[in-house]
């Protein structure tokens, strides 16, 4: 009896690690800002790289997605992610220095189990 119950566990266990590998096809929404030493970076792109941890590179084929903020704005949104880990990397213009700015960082959603809203922000620097 106590042999089923650790079998029975590994699978719970396995089903639960298996549902967090980060992609589309979730229920999850993920709000991002860019910032500058704290300045918003308006017009910034952020790339996301699904199921990642560590900077993929700075080449933009290495990501899964992106998304550029509209305007004046530093925020934009990823819509439908699965629980799981996400690299964000942002890339934008400082005006107030003229410089690119670029930096990123890693995210983990935790559930996706239920429409949800998280945010965080993605530091650059020059």
């Amino acid at each position: 009896m106590k042999h089923l119950m650790l079998i029975c566990l590994f699978f719970v266990m396995l089903a639960l690690g298996a549902c967090c590998k980060g992609g589309s096809g979730g229920n999850a929404t993920l709000n991002l800002s860019v910032f500058h030493h704290a300045k918003p970076i308006p017009g910034a792109t952020v790339y996301i790289k699904y199921n990642a941890t560590e900077f993929p590179g700075t080449d933009a084929s290495s990501y899964s997605d992106h998304k550029t903020a509209a305007g004046n704005s530093n925020t934009l949104t990823f819509t439908g992610l699965h629980c799981g880990d996400y690299y964000l990397y942002g890339v934008g213009f400082d005006s107030s220095l003229t410089l690119p700015v670029t930096g990123g960082v890693h995210y983990q959603i935790k559930y996706s189990d239920r429409n949800h809203t998280e945010s965080t922000n993605v530091p650059v620097t020059e």
